[in-house]
């Protein structure tokens, strides 16, 4: 896969993500894409993926804005740069309690792609810059 490939897929990955198109994000990844969770675990498996979607969209409802993504020059390798426009919706255990207060937050993430599919995400942000930012919401 070329660079330029491999940042269509990347786009494409947002692209669904922001239209909260779960089907579509999977669509996008291999059967045992591994998943690097910000300040957590890491799961693998597309249902793994699926169900964290899933959850999240019960929690949050975001979006991902001015989006850089670079690349290997084989297009295996990808990283992504953007800030996350949110809205925090239903209190999440051990979080803050939701009242629909609004963020942005710079996030970095991490990508190995394989067979032309997206076979590892690592995302990173500050998650106390999250937590000031939704106590600090009135």
């Amino acid at each position: 896969m070329s660079a330029e490939q491999t940042q269509a897929l990347i786009r494409a990955y947002y692209d669904a993500f922001n239209r909260e198109d779960i089907p579509a994000v999977l669509d996008l990844l291999t059967e045992d894409v591994v998943h690097d969770i910000n300040q957590g675990g890491q799961e693998i498996g597309r249902p793994q993926f699926e169900t964290f979607l899933r959850h999240m969209e019960g929690f949050y409802r975001e979006e991902s804005k001015d989006l850089v993504i670079m690349t290997t020059p084989d297009g295996t390798r990808a990283a992504a740069e953007f800030v996350v426009h949110g809205a925090y919706l239903k209190t999440e255990q051990g979080l803050p309690p939701a009242t629909g207060q609004t963020y942005a937050l710079p996030v970095g993430a991490f990508f190995v792609i394989r067979g032309g599919k997206i076979a590892r995400v690592t995302n990173y942000y500050n998650l106390p810059l999250w937590t000031k930012q939704i106590n600090a919401a009135p």
